[in-house]
């Protein structure tokens, strides 16, 4: 047994041989070994600290926070949460006070955006209800007010003319007014639509299957700086991706979710990484961007691993300082993540949560 350990010992030391003479002298690694290298020396810097005082008051979190919208031009936050007798949309500054809530014709709260300009604040919000107004699209000024309403209230339907929907998951919307939905969350329709200012069709995908440009559960959607749509097409445990502008399918990432597909799905401002979540894991990626003119393979360079439970939903990250907010559905609260600094390691690294967080119930160790 000594012998043996020995030995051990002996192997142990020659690779440490190995790796540091590779390191510092120049000398190339064989290839069966290269993983152990790579392994022994990746970096894990700490990208993202959580914020323990936001909000100010997490009081007001009443109920099952489904989804949450930052409107970075105003320096606000939306946070819709399901339940009875509560108020389903809480509004929050990006410091974290509480500034107001609002229910007006608000049934089951999905999926929610901020979209506003110089001249107009507005936020749109998916409702899955089965009342008189569930499955429509429907969009608010800040305060609440009814302006719109896309679908037919209270009726689901796969119809296009007039336009219907079953449970709408998200929506995206560009300054130029165009809209990116996918519907729906688990109903009838597993489609991505893109609409015009004016809410006419301009492109749609359609069709339930696993085939590129067919969907199972398309459950978020965005728009990249190099103008592809990222859909999270969660049943299918994929990515995919879409020209903006003529909807051609550009290609798809399945690498990274092979244990569970993406619940949501954002860019960093700086648009050099994607975020997405992954609800049972309790777990958030962050994976480099592809180069515009190519989709690639993803390519996971960070993890935020959450507590178990949590179930992160739906995320946004704020356009003026990259942090990212979540809703949790486990957890039933919103937590905010705040960039540690302006720049990412090209290696893997985890989130580093403090050992006294008392809200909510996460887990202070990383796990890989």
């Amino acid at each position: 047994m000594a012998r043996f350990w020995a030995c051990v010992a002996g192997a142990g030391f020659f690779l440490a041989f190995l790796v540091l003479h590779s390191r510092f002298c120049g000398f190339r690694l064989p290839p069966h070994l290269h993983f152990a290298f790579k392994i022994s020396w990746r970096a894990e810097e700490i990208l993202y600290r959580l914020d323990v005082d936001w909000p100010m008051y997490s009081e007001y979190f009443t109920g099952a926070t489904f989804c949450v919208a930052v409107d970075s031009l105003n320096g606000l936050v939306y946070v819709a949460q399901r339940g009875d007798n509560i108020p389903k949309v809480l509004v929050f500054t990006e410091d974290g006070y509480f500034l107001r809530a609002w229910n007006y014709t608000v049934d089951t709260p999905h999926g929610i955006f901020a979209a506003s300009t110089l001249h107009e604040q507005s936020v749109w919000i998916t409702d899955v209800g089965s009342g008189s107004y569930g499955h429509t699209i429907k969009k608010y000024n800040s305060f609440g007010d009814l302006v719109q309403v896309l679908g037919t209230p209270g009726k689901k339907g796969t119809g296009l003319n007039p336009l219907q929907f079953d449970n709408p998951a998200e929506l995206y919307v560009e300054d130029t007014g165009d809209i990116y939905i996918v519907d729906g969350d688990g109903g009838l329709n597993n489609r991505l639509i893109k609409l015009s200012q004016d809410y006419m069709i301009l492109w749609l995908h359609g069709e339930n299957g696993t085939g590129p440009a067919k969907f199972n559960i398309p459950h978020s959607v965005t728009v990249d700086s190099a103008g592809r749509v990222w859909v999270a097409d969660r049943g299918n445990k994929r990515l995919q991706v879409f020209d903006k502008d003529s909807g051609e399918w550009l290609g798809a990432w399945n690498n990274c979710f092979t244990e569970e597909g993406p619940s949501s799905v954002r860019f960093t401002p700086d648009g050099k990484y994607l975020i997405a979540a992954q609800l049972r894991l309790s777990r958030l990626l962050v994976a480099a961007a592809p180069p515009v003119g190519s989709i690639g393979r993803c390519s996971v360079i960070s993890t935020i691993q959450l507590a178990d439970q949590v179930s992160p939903h739906l995320l946004d990250v704020s356009a003026k300082t990259g942090a990212i907010y979540v809703a949790e559905i486990g957890a039933k609260q919103v937590q905010k993540f705040v960039p540690m600094n302006s720049s990412f390691s090209s290696f893997g690294s985890y989130v580093s949560l403090p050992e006294d967080v008392s809200r909510g119930s996460w887990d202070s160790q990383n796990r890989g």
